[in-house]
């Protein structure tokens, strides 16, 4: 059964939470680094009051269902718990904005794994939109785990034109067995065309040995001439 209005919303709405924690982490690290965050900075304000804005919606969405009864009664407590985690999650996030860049900041994973439940799953805690981090991107920014999975593509590219290379290469080669089979049926026709013409002639050359031995036979019957009385 397809997931239900509420429950895509709630996700995406998740996926808003962790793209504005991955934004914070980066403004912060520019601030530290001498670097512009303005624009990130308009960003983000943007994001927070979005981010607002789709937990009230929600909410509201979640009473009518309620109310309504299209949703069991379990069921919307354990929504009610996925809205409280939204809303104490964009505090936190409202918060980690408005520090200071240069001051210590939470972890990159707890930022991005807050307090989220699980939308389509039971009642947990962890952020269904949260991949647990490698040891090797511990530590790293979002830009240098950016410029790491680009050398990863780098090299799976450089690896796919040297397969594209290998590949063209064969299909030159059977392009050219191709072309030599195609010449080889050419001189085997040739070769036909004459076994068959001499063939014939040789048919030819043996019926007119034939009918001259048989014309020199019927000339061999003819009756010898009477010899004359004394």
């Amino acid at each position: 059964m397809a997931q239900d209005l509420w429950l895509q919303n709630y996700d995406a709405t998740c996926r808003l939470a962790q793209e504005i924690a991955e934004n914070i982490h980066e403004r912060n690290r520019l601030q530290r680094t001498g670097g512009n965050p303005a624009k990130l900075n308009m960003t983000l304000r943007a994001s927070l009051q979005k981010l607002k804005q789709n937990i009230l919606q929600l909410r509201e969405t979640l009473v009518r269902a309620s109310s309504q009864r299209r949703i069991m009664q379990s069921e919307a407590d354990r929504r009610q718990n996925l809205v409280d985690d939204l809303v104490t999650r964009e505090k936190q996030l409202c918060s980690t904005f408005s520090r200071d860049g240069t001051d210590p900041e939470p972890s990159r994973s707890s930022l991005m794994s807050g307090g989220f439940g699980a939308g389509t799953g039971g009642a947990g805690s962890v952020n269904p939109w949260l991949v647990n981090e490698s040891e090797e991107t511990k530590g790293l920014t979002f830009g240098e785990i950016k410029q790491q999975q680009q050398r990863v593509i780098d090299a799976q590219d450089a690896g796919l034109d040297a397969l594209s290379a290998v590949i063209s290469r064969q299909k030159r080669m059977g392009e050219e067995i191709g072309n030599e089979l195609d010449e080889q049926n050419e001189i085997i026709d040739d070769i036909t065309q004459l076994v068959d013409k001499t063939d014939s002639r040789i048919r030819n050359e043996t019926r007119r040995v034939k009918l001259v031995e048989t014309k020199s036979a019927s000339c061999g019957e003819l009756p010898t001439p009477a010899q004359p009385a004394h």
